[in-house]
C-alpha cells in the first residue's frame, strides 16, 4: 500500500473521461482497508439551507451544497475550518477537518457541505494510482473552500510540466 494519502489531492489524470473528469477530490481517509475523499470542483444546485437545515446556520446564506462522489450521494460529509483543529471528527489537514455536527464546534471558522463522496475498496485506489489515472499533490485546507477551474489550479500549483498540462481545455476539439 501507498503511505496514506490522507490530506493529499487526486486530480484526474486526462485519460480519465467517466464520471471523475476533470476533478479534483480530497482524500479525508486512506488506510489498508481502503481511501474515501470528495470531489471538490462538482457543484449542485441545490442550498445547503434546502438540503441540510441543520447546517444552515453554519454555512453562508448562498452556499451550494457540492457533490462529493458517486458514492451515498444522499450522505452528507462536512468539512470545517476550525481554529482548534481538536473540534474536528478527523483532521485533514492543516486547520481543515470533518465536522460532526452533534458538537459545538466553537472554534468553526466555514463550512463546506457535500452530497456523498467518493469511495475505494481494499488497493483500490492503490491500483489506480499505478495505471497513473490520478497525478497527486500535498493539500491545503484553503482547497476545500475553493472555487472556479480547481483542476488548472491545482496542476499549476504542482509546477514543473503539470503547469503546462493545466492549460489543456476542458474540451480539446476546440484547441
Amino acid at each position: 500500500m501507498t503511505d496514506s494519502l490522507r490530506g493529499h489531492l487526486l486530480i484526474a489524470a486526462p485519460v480519465l473521461h467517466d464520471y471523475f473528469r476533470r476533478t479534483v477530490v480530497l482524500v479525508i481517509e486512506h488506510t489498508p482497508d481502503g481511501a474515501m475523499g470528495v470531489v471538490l470542483n462538482r457543484e449542485s444546485e441545490t442550498l445547503v439551507a434546502e438540503a441540510v437545515p441543520q447546517l444552515a446556520e453554519l454555512a453562508p446564506e448562498e452556499e451550494l451544497v457540492r457533490i462529493g462522489g458517486p458514492v451515498a450521494p444522499q450522505s452528507v460529509v462536512a468539512l470545517g475550518e476550525f481554529a482548534d483543529v481538536a473540534e474536528a471528527g478527523t483532521h485533514v489537514v492543516d486547520s481543515l477537518g470533518t465536522l460532526d455536527p452533534d458538537a459545538e464546534n466553537a472554534s468553526l471558522r466555514r463550512i463546506r457541505v457535500f452530497a456523498g463522496y467518493t469511495g475505494w475498496a481494499r488497493g483500490q485506489l492503490d491500483a489506480e494510482l499505478e495505471q497513473e489515472a490520478w497525478m497527486v499533490t500535498p493539500a491545503q485546507a484553503d482547497d476545500a473552500f475553493a472555487d472556479g477551474d480547481i483542476w488548472s489550479h491545482a496542476l499549476r500549483r504542482k509546477g514543473g510540466s503539470y503547469r503546462l498540462l493545466s492549460t489543456m481545455p476542458a474540451d480539446p476539439s476546440l484547441n
